[in-house]
């Protein structure tokens, strides 16, 4: 994808989710994203058929962070710590950038949607980063070899996926990142070396 079409498609998903956030999703039309994102609606309509379809893009959006953070990384610190710094850093985000109720909505979708699952989709930049964090791990005997860096991976996601799902089913009465930071070591100490 060229660089100012992926410019253009960021600055409309970036400011669509601050809106959603700031504003509400039902309040937030699409002259709003559109004027935030200074593009066009043509330019909205090249890449989302409605604000309804945004709510796929969420998946976009952290990869958006988990590309940020990349360039963040200590190379000198253990695999394990990075996994963990990773799921700080996007439940932080995700406390304080995005409506809980379209995280809610999102995870309904993803259940009765048929075809693609962009929370599963592969070729995401975060199952790539993960694969090579993973796969450095297990080079440097950080992290286990009983399993396999897809099955690993596959773990990983699953336990972020879990602590999401019972947040949203406790009804946000918690901070995600606080829950994270007590839980998740736990959830992940079994691919420790």
């Amino acid at each position: 994808m060229p660089k100012k079409t992926r410019n253009t498609k960021t600055k409309i998903v970036e400011a669509a989710w601050d809106l959603f956030y700031r504003q509400g999703y039902d309040e937030t039309t699409v002259d709003d994203i559109v004027e935030q994102s200074q593009t066009s609606k043509g330019s909205f309509y090249h890449y989302f058929e409605s604000k309804d379809a945004l709510l796929g893009s969420l998946a976009y959006l952290f990869d958006n962070k988990y590309e940020e953070l990349k360039d963040k990384i200590d190379p000198n610190m253990n695999s394990f710590d990075v996994l963990l710094f990773l799921n700080k850093e996007l439940f932080d985000l995700i406390d304080n950038k995005i409506d809980q109720t379209i995280i809610a909505n999102l995870y309904s979708t993803q259940l009765i949607k048929k075809g693609e699952k962009s929370l599963l989709d592969n070729d995401r930049f975060y199952y790539k980063l993960l694969r090579h964090i993973v796969s450095r791990g297990q080079e440097k005997g950080e992290l286990t070899d009983t399993m396999t860096v897809n099955e690993i991976v596959r773990y990983y996601a699953m336990c972020e996926r879990t602590l999401i799902s019972e947040w949203c089913l406790s009804n946000f009465t918690f901070s995600l990142k606080l829950f994270a930071e007590n839980n998740f070591p736990k959830l992940l100490s079994c691919l420790k070396k």
